[in-house]
């Protein structure tokens, strides 16, 4: 193979350290649902109001459930535990505007290890939560690591991105996502009642949601930084040269210096647009409402109640083993990233999100029909657990992987990082949003809780049909000019220079 080419050992564990914060934003998110009931249990006992003899149920507790095994249904027990649910997104949605910020200013391997102090304090407070008050030192936790994960999220595909080689580029790019789902299975395994989702191994359980941070504090030093964000951002020739030797061994590193050369200068010249103008600028506003969507596709379709309340759902279902079930939807969920990474590239971004989205609404009403009837008909539970698994599997099949890289195909250098924080933002909130309601919204529709999420995916697909342009094998001025058809050109250039001039003021 030709010398600068190839995977070395240094970019493979780079690559490998680096996607270690997406296993743990992976784990964080799956790690709350397993012990769902263990966890409830000892929150009502934290608040005073648990007693065994309790049989009122909880919106997320099951009628089969004996009485020793939920936490009595105070009010108070459902708050707190959707609390500990949505928080993880709050913190999220905080740090997704500093991604940008502590990149730039940190860089991109020092600023994943100062994160790290993050991960490993909220790791500290879940597992030693049995000290105090179990219930506040969980949503301490919780809020602390979704701060963290909201800024893993941002730097670590940033950081891969940039030192992976153009050959592997995409592959290399998409095992963010695929390291997410990986340890949102691992989570699940060992959440199992017999392994660590018990009464006694809980609190580790989910104090080991900082584990991977120790590890990667470890690892990082021995990583290099981005040849990129050291020429183009800090202008350090030199050290971006040394670099890119380090990451891809002996060889001649002048034509990736060049392009770097190259890239600097588009840079320069294209205005830095801030959070603010971009939201009130008409040049990128087609780009930045499709952007937004994508998010909300994603968020609002209905998934993270699958990922948060899993196992309640196939409880209600009437699958014997739930947790079991759920662990099958871990397995999925990996399995058909997979398969996205295989054709993303080849179907196209669009193709790809309306199949998917117009899968899980098909599959939406499914699960529908199937809660709604499996008292009549018992074999109906399998029919609403098939529905559950093809649900996540359309879902990654384009829905869950496309919207994080598709804001950087359809913006600029200029705009992209205001765009990536807004549409970061949209993504943790609504992903709060969905967390901290879910189990209310399910206690209100009972079995038709999924059809609303039906509703929503279909308009978002018909959305994606009219507005979304496919933007595989297209460079930036092809896009742009897809977005700007129906556009005075004249009007759009005299708005970039005055946004050019307000970001030199």
């Amino acid at each position: 193979m030709e010398p600068g080419k190839e995977l070395t050992g240094t970019l493979a564990l780079a690559v490998f350290t680096a996607a270690l914060g997406s296993l743990q934003y992976g784990y964080s998110m799956g790690v709350i649902n397993a012990p769902q009931q263990v966890i409830e249990r000892h929150y009502g006992r934290s608040l005073g109001v648990w007693s065994p003899d309790v049989t009122i149920l909880s919106a997320n507790s099951t009628a089969d459930l004996a009485p020793e095994e939920h936490s009595g249904t105070h009010p108070s027990v459902v708050m707190y535990w959707s609390l500990s649910v949505a928080i993880f997104s709050v913190g999220g949605v905080v740090s997704s505007f500093l991604v940008g910020f502590v990149g730039d200013v940190r860089g991109r391997v020092k600023g994943m290890l100062m994160a790290n102090v993050l991960a490993i304090a909220a790791g500290l407070l879940m597992g030693l939560c049995k000290v105090w008050r179990p219930h506040l030192m969980v949503i301490a936790g919780r809020a602390i690591m979704g701060f963290y994960c909201g800024l893993a999220s941002g730097l670590v595909p940033m950081y891969i991105g940039e030192i992976a080689p153009k050959a592997y580029r995409g592959a290399l790019g998409t095992l963010h996502q695929l390291a997410i789902v990986i340890g949102i299975l691992i989570s699940q395994v060992i959440g199992l009642d017999f392994v660590l989702g018990n009464d006694d191994m809980w609190p580790l359980l989910l104090g080991l949601s900082g584990a991977p941070a120790v590890l990667q504090s470890l690892l990082l030093p021995l990583c290099p930084e981005s040849p990129r964000y050291l020429y183009i951002v800090l202008g350090k020739k030199e050290e971006a040269q040394e670099s890119l030797h380090r990451l891809k061994g002996a060889y001649d590193p002048s034509a990736d210096l060049e392009e770097m050369r190259r890239e600097k200068e588009e840079a320069d010249k294209e205005p830095r647009v801030s959070i603010l103008s971009l939201s009130r600028s008409s040049v990128y506003r087609r780009q930045l409402f499709v952007a937004l969507m994508m998010h909300l596709s994603q968020q609002l379709s209905g998934i993270n109640a699958i990922f948060y309340y899993s196992t309640s759902i196939f409880a209600q279902a009437g699958i014997a083993q739930p947790v079991y079930a759920t662990i099958g939807v871990g397995a999925i969920n990996t399995v058909f990233t997979l398969v996205s990474v295989a054709l993303v590239d080849r179907a196209g971004r669009r193709t790809l999100t309306l199949v998917g989205l117009g899968g899980m609404c098909c599959c939406a009403v499914a699960m529908t029909i199937g809660l709604k009837l499996q008292v009549e008909y018992s074999w109906m539970s399998y029919f609403s657990m098939s529905a559950i698994f093809l649900f996540v599997s359309f879902f990654e099949v384009g829905p869950g992987p496309i919207p994080w890289f598709i804001v950087a195909e359809i913006f600029s250098q200029g705009p992209r990082p205001a765009a990536m924080a807004l549409a970061g933002c949209c993504n943790w909130t609504s992903n709060f949003l969905v967390g901290m309601s879910f189990s209310y919204i399910q206690a209100w529709l009972g079995p038709y809780v999924f059809i609303l999420f039906a509703a929503l995916l279909f308009g978002f697909t018909f959305f994606t049909y009219l507005r979304m342009p496919e933007t595989k094998g297209k460079d930036f001025e092809e896009i742009a000019a897809m977005f700007r058809k129906g556009r005075k050109k004249a009007k759009d250039d005299v708005e970039l220079q005055q946004l050019k001039a307000s970001s030199h003021a």
